[in-house]
């Protein structure tokens, strides 16, 4: 991450934060009554909705289905307007494909899936602004999504992203930061395990910096969990409340 100064000789960003500081974090879950759970989340500029259905009878051809657990389908999806570039974003375009099997991967290592056998969960992620962090805001809302839904999870699945500049590791990078080019860590994380449900590294970091930057990132997963937290706890009071009236 070279050219333009991304970390100050007083410690700042250039937005501002502390290197292992999150950007800012707001999400509401249920926003989609005719979905089986729902969310929108905002990290920074960053914003992703997230809806869910099912679990469900398998649809299409049923020699897919899965005898012992539940078939998780996550597509992702960019909206045209969400960056600066106006081109169109087709849905089975090969970094939409990638990201929907990370998100897959992710979401198999958290969601109990024995407990609906030969079963389907359909997960779908758009993306609809583009500022950074993408794959964590997905997971993220995802998350809040399958919760809302009522689907048994092993654990929350927290992600954020992770750089290293100028000898520090960076948490929750912003788009300037990952635009920069420098090595770039997305890790995504069940908080009361410790257990990893996705990690992955872009371009290559000296193995004496990867337990630094791998640290960042799993702080900045758990701080995403305390927030997300409290947004579950805030949407259950309001049910409860719904309910009572």
């Amino acid at each position: 991450m070279a050219g333009l100064e991304l970390l100050s000789d007083q410690g700042y960003r250039v937005d501002g934060r502390r290197a292992g500081e999150l950007r800012k974090i707001q999400a509401r879950m249920g926003v989609f009554a005719q979905a089986d759970g729902s969310a929108y989340i905002e990290q920074g500029n960053t914003k992703a909705l997230a809806v869910v259905y099912g679990p469900h009878e398998m649809r299409g051809s049923r020699s897919r289905a899965l005898p012992d657990r539940a078939l998780v389908n996550c597509q992702y999806s960019m909206a045209t307007f969400s960056t600066g570039e106006r081109k169109r974003r087709p849905h089975g375009d090969r970094k939409a494909c990638e990201m929907g099997l990370q998100l897959r991967q992710t979401f198999e290592a958290a969601i109990l899936t024995q407990l609906y056998p030969r079963s389907q969960i359909d997960i779908y992620v758009q993306v609809l602004q583009a500022d950074g962090g993408n794959y964590a805001a997905c997971v993220n809302a995802a998350t809040l999504a399958v919760l809302d839904a009522g689907i048994p999870m092993r654990d929350f699945v927290c992600a954020c992203s992770a750089g290293f500049v100028d000898g520090t590791a960076l948490a929750d990078l912003s788009h300037v930061e990952e635009a920069a080019g420098g090595p770039q860590v997305a890790l995504a994380l069940l908080p009361a395990s410790g257990q990893l449900a996705l990690l992955e590294m872009d371009a290559r970091l000296h193995e004496d910096h990867l337990q630094q930057v791998l640290e960042a990132a799993s702080q900045a997963a758990r701080d995403v969990h305390a927030l997300l937290d409290r947004v579950v706890r805030q949407h259950v009071r309001e049910a409860a409340l719904l309910l009572g009236d």
